[in-house]
């Protein structure tokens, strides 16, 4: 496995974190509140970028951390997307 003492030291979870927090702060009003679909989707998105890096760092080999590390690349995609 990598040489990180928790998930937090990794820059693509740390990233993911600040990007999911802005997507919650730019989602609160205007046009994305009303649309609670969008809205909640986008959301959902984020996170599960930032759950699948947690979840990879905590597997038992490298070829599972790639392997979810591979997995937050779709979600990332749809944060993209919408």
């Amino acid at each position: 496995m990598g040489k990180f003492g928790g998930f937090e030291e990794i820059q693509a979870w740390q990233r993911a974190r600040d990007i999911t927090l802005h997507i919650y702060r730019v989602t609160e009003n205007g046009k994305f509140a009303g649309d609670f679909g969008l809205r909640d989707q986008i959301r959902r998105a984020a996170v599960s970028v930032m759950a699948n890096i947690a979840e990879g760092h905590g597997r038992r080999s490298n070829i599972e951390f790639a392997n979810f590390l591979n997995l937050a690349r779709g979600p990332a995609h749809e944060v993209q997307s919408h």
